[in-house]
C-alpha cells in the first residue's frame, strides 16, 4: 500500500510540469536572442513596465560581448548613451574607473544577468526557434524547440516581438523581406559596397598561389577560391568572413597550454608561410591582433593577409539549418585553435613569432562549460532587413542625415574580407584576399527608427535592432555591440509605445519616442546626466581665439576646440550646464590624447558661489581601448537651478595645446 501511495503522488506532479511547460507562455514583449541587444531590450521593455521573457538558444547571455569582444568596436564614445552606456559605466566600476570599454568576457556575462537579475527578467535558455503564426500581419505565436537534447516545444504568444539575434530568425520566420550578402554600388548609389580589391589586410604581390609553386596543375592552396575576379562595385551573396575574438591569457598560473586541434592539418596555414616570406615585417602582433584585456588577458582579432578570419567558408551560414550552423562554427573553432598551433609549434614558422605565440594559452577562469573556448563565434554580418528605410553610404558620410535618429554609430565603414583568390598581374598569377573595406573620416550620425522596423504590410508588431535595414556597407559601420544595446534599448521602448497605443510598430510618434530615451535614458526615471559638448552653443562660451578642429581623433562628438597660451592673453572656453534638479553631481571633463598637448591645463569649477581651481596634467591621463579621450574626475560639486554653475578651460599657464571638448555633470 505505501509504495502504491508513493507511485499515486508522483504521477499529478511529473503530469503538471509536462504541461507547465508545453502551455503556452503569455507576455507583452517577446525578445529572441540573448545578445548583448537582447539582453538590454528585455531588461528596458521590464522597466518600462511591461511583462517580458527573453529567449536564448544557447546557455549564455550577451553574445560578442562575452564572447571573446572585449575590445570594444566604439568609433566615439559620444555616440553611445543610455542603458549602453550605463552597461560601461558599470564595467569600468567593477575594476575602480569611471568608465571602461576594454574587460574579460566573464565579467560582462556577470553584468548582463546582473541586469537581468535587478529587472527580474524571465529567460528561457537553451530553446530555438522553428515556426512564427501570424495573422492579419501580425505575429501571434512564436513556436520554439529544444536546442538540444530532450523535451517538448515550447509556444510564446505576444502583442510585440523583438529579434535580436545575428541571425535574423525571428525576422525570417516571419515573412519579412531580406538580403544576404553585397549589394551592387548602383542599387543605392554606393562606391564602397559590392565586390573590393583594396590594399588592406592584403596578401603583397607576387604570393604563389599553387600548392607546388608555379604548378598550377598541383591544385590551389587551402583556403583560396577558383572564382574569377567579378567587376568592382558588382554585388554577390558573399558574406564577410566569421572568426573568433580570441581571450587567451600570459599568467602561467591561469593558462592551459595550447595544443594539436582535432582534424589539424598544416597544410591549411601554407599560405602564411609564403605571406611571411614575401613581407619579412610581418611580424606576431601583425598576423594576430593581440588587444590587452584587464588580468593579462587578450582579446585576439584578425590582423593582415591571413589570420584567424576562415574566408570563403561561411557563406552558407546565414540562412543555414541549425546543423548546418553548428557545423560551420565548429570548422571555424578548429581552423582558429589549429591556427594558435601553427604559430606556435610549426617547425617552419619564424622563431621570433613563435615565441610570442608560446607566451600565451587558454585561460582557466574563461568559457568554463565549454573547454575555455567562446560558444560565441564573430558572426559579423548574415541577414540584413530590408526595411521601411535603407541605411546606406551617404546617411554614414553625412550626405543623407535622417530625423528620427533613436541611436548613432560612428564606426569607419568596415567590411573584412569576403573572398580569397587568384588574380594575374603583370603576367603573374598571386594570391589576394577581396572584399575588405576600411573608410572612415565622418563624425557620428544618426541611426533611423524606420531601420528597426519592417514595411507595414510585412509585419506590424516586430522590431530588428541587430540585422537591421541597411546596405552591407552601412551595416559595416553600424554594427559595434553598444550600438546595437542602444537600439535595443529604443525598440524595447518603441514596442511599449506601440502597446499603449494599440498600433503598430510603424505608427508610433517617432518625437515621443525620441523625447522619452533623452529624458528617461535608464529607463527608470532617474535624473539624467547633463552633457555640455563644445558644440553646445547655447551652454558653451568662449574668450580668445579657439580653433574648431572638425572630426579630430579622440574627440568626444563631432569636434573639440584647441588653443595656445600667447603673449600672457587667457584664452577660456566655460561649460555651463543647465541643472534642473538640486543635488550634489560627479563632475567630469573629456581629455582628447593629441600631439603638442599642454603639460598640464588649468580648470576651474563654479557651483554658483564658490570657485574651485583644477589642475590637470597630461601625463596623468591614462587612454585605453579603441578611443583616445578619457574622461577625467573633478570633484563633487553641490549644484542648484538658477545658480550660475560652470566649468572652465583655460590656457592659464599652458605650455602646448590646449583642448576644450566635453563637459559631464552626473547626479550623485
Amino acid at each position: 500500500m505505501k509504495k502504491l501511495l508513493i507511485l499515486f503522488v508522483c504521477i499529478p506532479l511529473v503530469a503538471r510540469t509536462v504541461v507547465a511547460q508545453n502551455s503556452p507562455v503569455t507576455v507583452d514583449i517577446c525578445v529572441y536572442g540573448g545578445s548583448s541587444a537582447g539582453v538590454i531590450a528585455a531588461y528596458t521593455a521590464k522597466k518600462m513596465g511591461k511583462s517580458v521573457i527573453l529567449i536564448e538558444p544557447g546557455r549564455h547571455l550577451g553574445g560578442l560581448t562575452t564572447g571573446g569582444l572585449g575590445y570594444t568596436d566604439i568609433g566615439n564614445k559620444y555616440a553611445i548613451s543610455g542603458i549602453a552606456r550605463d552597461y560601461y559605466r558599470r564595467i569600468g566600476k567593477h575594476y575602480g574607473k569611471f568608465e571602461q570599454w576594454i574587460f574579460e568576457p566573464h565579467v560582462a556575462e556577470d553584468l548582463f544577468k546582473d541586469y537581468v537579475k535587478r529587472a527580474d527578467v524571465n529567460v528561457l535558455y537553451a530553446y530555438r526557434l522553428v515556426s512564427a503564426t501570424k495573422q492579419n500581419g501580425s505575429i501571434q505565436s512564436i513556436t520554439l524547440e529544444p536546442s538540444s537534447g530532450s523535451g517538448g516545444n515550447r509556444v510564446i504568444k505576444a502583442k510585440m516581438f523583438l529579434d535580436c539575434t545575428y541571425e535574423g530568425d525571428l525576422m525570417a520566420k516571419a515573412g519579412v523581406s531580406y538580403t544576404v550578402g553585397r549589394e551592387d554600388n548602383k542599387l543605392y548609389g554606393e562606391t564602397y559596397n559590392g565586390v573590393q580589391l583594396l590594399d588592406k589586410h592584403q596578401f603583397a604581390d607576387g604570393v604563389d598561389p599553387y600548392k607546388i609553386p608555379g604548378k598550377p596543375e598541383s591544385g590551389l592552396c587551402w583556403g583560396i577560391s577558383p572564382a574569377a575576379l567579378q567587376p568592382i562595385g558588382s554585388g554577390n551573396k558573399q558574406v564577410q568572413t566569421y572568426n573568433f575574438r580570441i581571450c587567451l591569457t600570459s599568467n602561467p598560473a591561469n593558462m592551459i597550454p595550447i595544443t594539436k586541434p582535432e582534424g589539424y592539418d598544416s597544410t591549411h596555414y601554407e599560405l602564411l608561410l609564403r605571406a611571411i616570406e614575401k613581407n619579412p615585417k610581418l611580424a606576431f602582433n601583425t598576423i594576430l591582433k593581440p588587444d590587452w584585456m584587464p588580468n593579462q588577458k587578450t582579446d585576439i582579432n584578425n590582423n593582415g593577409p591571413f589570420s584567424t578570419d576562415m574566408i570563403g567558408m561561411n557563406y552558407d551560414f546565414p540562412e543555414g539549418s541549425y546543423q548546418r550552423r553548428a557545423d560551420i562554427q565548429r570548422q571555424h573553432e578548429l581552423y582558429n585553435k589549429g591556427l594558435l598551433y601553427f604559430i606556435g609549434h610549426d617547425p617552419r614558422m619564424r622563431p621570433d613569432i613563435q615565441v610570442e605565440m608560446r607566451k600565451l594559452g587558454y585561460p582557466k577562469d574563461e568559457y568554463t562549460d565549454s573547454g575555455n573556448w567562446s560558444t560565441q563565434m564573430y558572426v559579423r554580418e548574415a541577414r540584413r532587413m530590408i526595411g521601411y528605410y535603407v541605411m546606406t553610404q551617404a546617411n554614414c558620410q553625412g550626405r543623407n542625415v535622417v530625423t528620427d535618429g533613436v541611436g548613432m554609430a560612428a564606426y569607419t565603414m568596415d567590411s573584412h574580407n569576403c573572398q580569397r583568390i587568384v588574380i594575374e598581374k603583370n603576367g603573374l598569377k598571386m594570391v589576394k584576399n577581396e572584399g575588405d573595406v576600411q573608410v572612415g573620416g565622418f563624425p557620428p550620425y544618426p541611426i533611423s527608427y524606420r531601420c528597426l522596423i519592417p514595411k507595414e504590410n510585412e509585419c506590424k508588431n516586430l522590431l530588428v535592432p541587430v540585422c537591421l535595414s541597411a546596405t552591407h556597407i552601412a551595416y559595416g559601420s553600424i554594427r559595434m555591440e553598444p550600438v546595437f544595446m542602444v537600439l535595443a534599448q529604443s525598440s524595447a521602448v518603441a514596442a511599449s509605445m506601440a502597446i499603449d497605443g494599440k498600433t503598430s510598430v510603424q505608427a508610433i510618434d517617432v518625437k515621443k519616442l525620441q523625447a522619452e530615451l533623452k529624458t528617461n535614458p535608464l529607463a527608470d526615471g532617474s535624473t539624467p546626466e547633463i552633457l555640455v559638448d563644445n558644440d553646445d552653443t547655447a551652454h558653451t562660451t568662449r574668450t580668445g581665439d579657439w580653433t574648431r578642429d572638425n572630426n579630430p581623433k579622440g574627440a568626444y562628438g563631432p569636434s573639440y576646440f584647441t588653443a595656445k597660451a600667447a603673449d600672457g592673453e587667457v584664452k577660456t572656453v566655460q561649460f555651463s550646464p543647465a541643472v534642473t534638479k538640486a543635488g550634489d553631481y560627479n563632475i567630469y571633463i573629456y581629455f582628447p590624447k593629441l600631439m603638442g598637448a599642454s603639460g598640464k591645463t588649468t580648470i576651474t569649477v563654479s557651483d554658483g558661489k564658490q570657485r574651485k581651481d583644477v589642475t590637470i596634467r597630461e601625463a596623468d591621463i591614462r587612454v585605453e581601448g579603441q578611443t583616445s579621450g578619457e574622461w577625467v574626475p573633478l570633484g563633487s560639486f553641490t549644484l542648484t537651478p538658477g545658480q550660475k554653475s560652470y566649468v572652465e578651460v583655460s590656457t592659464k599657464e599652458a605650455d602646448g595645446v590646449v583642448v576644450a571638448d566635453a563637459v559631464l555633470f552626473v547626479p550623485n
